[in-house]
């Protein structure tokens, strides 16, 4: 009877350590998302990449204006048209596809580009206020509710080793990446 009173004592103990070292422990969240979006930095961004984009727009209707007027000359003349003639329009016009096409694909990647180098430094700048912030109120763990991903957390111990063991995983861990 003894060591069931024991036991019981015990698990008594360990339940209390437990629901200290949860309450200890404080958790956060954040719609990132949100955030980035109300900041100053990322309106002008949004704003630089507008324009960015309209300028596209333009030059690329101008482009698709300049094609379509030259497919409706070659239409409505290429029954009179020698055959040597005609080649040289078909390939004008193929050659204005692929200028087209090339003129998308360069402007797709520099915009990408642009947005990359616009806000890169506005998401350091966030995850740097919820690092600083989670450390000044004490929170343990910050999550991003529009992502499900975890934003923050106290260095702490590192299992893979742990796991890796219990895998039988002889592999060696390659060094971390430093932020």
């Amino acid at each position: 009877m003894t060591s069931k009173l024991n036991l019981l004592v015990i698990l008594f103990l360990a339940f209390g350590i437990m629901a200290n070292a949860q309450t200890a422990m404080k958790f956060g969240h954040i719609n990132s998302t949100l955030l980035v979006s109300m900041m100053p930095e990322a309106k002008s961004a949004d704003s630089a990449l507008e324009k960015i984009n309209k300028d596209v727009e333009a030059q690329l209707k101008t482009m698709y204006g300049e094609y379509q007027a030259k497919m409706e000359d070659y239409q409505k003349t290429q029954g009179a048209l020698s055959e040597l003639v005609k080649q040289a329009k078909q390939k004008e016009l193929t050659d204005l596809e692929q200028r087209i096409r090339d003129f998308q694909q360069t402007a797709q990647e520099d915009f990408q580009k642009k947005k990359e180098a616009f806000y890169t430094p506005i998401f350091k700048k966030a995850s740097d206020a919820i690092h600083d912030m989670a450390k000044e109120n004490g929170f343990s763990y910050i999550f991003d509710s529009s992502l499900g991903v975890l934003l923050y957390a106290p260095d702490g111990d590192d299992v893979l080793d742990l796991v890796k063991k219990k895998l039988n995983i002889t592999m060696a861990t390659p060094a971390p990446k430093k932020k």
